[in-house]
């Protein structure tokens, strides 16, 4: 698994939104790959400054923050 690449690095530096009326966050950078084709990604929410671990097949189906 060392030897896997990031599915999207054009994602990275992305805003993204948690849903349609959720915040926006930011697509930091990628941590490691998990499962089958998923990634766990370090983005940050820039409303509380807080740096979190989610799901690349959760930001794969949330909206560009525009």
């Amino acid at each position: 698994m060392p030897h896997e690449q990031f599915p999207a690095p054009q994602l990275i530096g992305q805003y993204r939104r948690f849903g349609e009326l959720g915040p926006a966050y930011k697509i930091v950078a990628p941590v490691r790959p998990v499962d089958q084709d998923d990634w766990i990604v370090l983005i940050q929410i820039p409303e509380s400054g807080e740096e979190t671990e989610y799901r690349y097949s959760n930001i794969k189906n949330d909206p560009v923050a525009h």
